[in-house]
């Protein structure tokens, strides 16, 4: 049972919300708020990039689509540390065990920067055959093969990044992430329009400029993240002996954690699968579709900064005995999502084809980017459910139910879908995209149903 009353965490943090729902409705908007501000500045890099990139031609726009697709193929990892490390955080902060926290801190960087140099290995070996397997013309083939083999110089670096974040999300330090994203997100910028189109003396590398920017980035925004850790100005700390292995940290971190790896993985698969489908309608409607994308995870993103005030304030409530208040922190994420994304879908219907146009000036890509877009602007309150539910349940340590609503609603709704548009009834482009919308309204009436049950609050981390 709650013990009706807000409890103090590490100084400056935000505290655990009170019973009141205008308490509620602060502190959730407070963890939020610097989530979706910096998921906002990281996706505007992403459509800079794409329109500096879109310069180069709509080849150019497939071949960085793919090359990204492979990325977060490959990231999909760092999914099973990072989920891991946000529950176990929370639930030792929420408990008062601080160092605890510090130790799963510490072994999640330990697992993150070993596993994140482990996973580009093979990527690098067969990335021909991997973007070959997009079903691409060969001249995106060739520039996407660079641009992968590049990239991958980001994996290590962002790994560690992501664990970092995730773990001050857990201690309600949303901030921290926020700054250093800023950082990271202007010197990509700067470094795109250096290296894609050759200013300041540099060569002009196009694409293969791109991923080298990104690479870059990446780095700069671990090592200082990584320096204030080490110099104890975070909420959190890591000390030499939060370094020495500790396999049962980290196999309770990859226990918690694997689901959502093995979700994501899934879900990319998912991706390419959906990809091969739109290549059927040409190399116009594979750029749609990236651009497309681009503004799907612009449009989304207060449904992940809710997902991580779910995740904070569920974990903690739960690890400080407080699982009425847990479920009201779920609840109010998930309905202060749906007005905001709501929102956005409105203004993202009405302004489609202009958006469209703002990015790219191929009269067949715009066509299948706006489609795109009105599909996405309808799935918007459905979008919102899922995402924050997600995070809530996730935050409780329930992690492979998401992973079984994933499979229901991607696998058999939206790619069987899919399948019916392309192959059986010869449907077009708009059809193939209509089915992300069935998509996202199975999961969200799926993890509602799991939330409103019980079995999240006894999970044990």
């Amino acid at each position: 049972m709650g013990n009706g009353h807000a409890v103090a965490l590490l100084p400056g943090t935000t505290p655990l919300a009170g019973t009141s729902t205008s308490e509620t409705r602060r502190v959730v908007w407070n963890l939020a708020w610097p989530v979706i501000l910096a998921l906002v500045s990281e996706s505007l890099v992403g459509l800079v990039d794409m329109f500096m990139v879109a310069r180069l031609g709509a080849s150019a726009v497939a071949a960085v689509g793919v090359g990204g697709q492979i990325m977060g193929a490959v990231t999909v990892t760092m999914m099973a540390i990072g989920t891991g490390t946000v529950a176990l955080v929370a639930r030792s902060v929420g408990a008062g065990t601080l160092d605890e926290a510090h130790e799963t801190l510490g072994q999640s960087i330990l697992a993150a920067s070993t596993l994140g140099i482990v996973a580009v290995i093979p990527v690098l070996l067969w990335a021909e055959p991997f973007v070959q397997a997009f079903g691409v013309a060969p001249e995106v083939t060739a520039e996407a093969t660079v641009y992968v083999r590049a990239v991958m110089l980001a994996i290590a670096p962002s790994s560690v990044l992501f664990v970092i974040g995730s773990a001050l999300r857990g201690a309600g330090d949303t901030r921290t992430p926020l700054a250093i994203g800023l950082v990271v997100n202007s010197v990509n910028v700067f470094a795109n329009w250096v290296l894609i189109f050759g200013h300041l003396g540099f060569p002009a590398l196009g694409v293969l400029g791109s991923a080298l920017a990104t690479a870059l980035s990446f780095t700069l925004g671990a090592v200082l993240l990584s320096i204030l850790l080490a110099g104890g100005r975070l909420r959190l700390h890591v000390e030499r002996r939060h370094l020495v292995p500790d396999f049962t940290i980290i196999r309770r971190i990859f226990r918690i954690g694997y689901p959502a790896a093995i979700e994501q993985f899934l879900m990319q698969v998912g991706f390419l699968v959906y990809l091969v489908f739109a290549a059927r309608y040409g190399t116009d409607a594979v750029a749609a579709y990236f651009i497309g994308v681009r503004i799907l995870a612009l449009a989304f993103l207060p449904g992940f900064g809710f997902a991580a005030a779910a995740s904070t304030l569920v974990g903690q409530h739960l690890g400080a005995g407080e699982p009425e208040q847990a479920e009201r922190a779920g609840w109010m994420s998930a309905w202060m999502s749906v007005c905001l994304m709501s929102t956005v879908g409105v203004v993202v219907f009405l302004l489609a084809e202009p958006i469209a146009r703002l990015l790219v000036d191929e009269v067949g890509v715009i066509a299948g980017t706006a489609s795109f877009i009105y599909m996405l602007g309808i799935a918007q309150p459905f979008m919102a459910i899922d995402f924050t539910l997600g995070g809530a349940l996730r935050g409780a340590g329930d992690t492979r139910f998401p992973l079984w609503t994933m499979l229901v609603a991607f696998y058999a709704v939206r790619l069987g879908l899919s399948a019916l548009a392309v192959f059986v009834f010869d449907l077009s482009l708009p059809w193939l995209w209509s089915a992300l919308i069935a998509d996202y309204v199975v999961r969200a009436a799926l993890k509602t149903w799991r939330f409103r049950g019980a079995h999240w609050r006894s999970i044990e981390v």
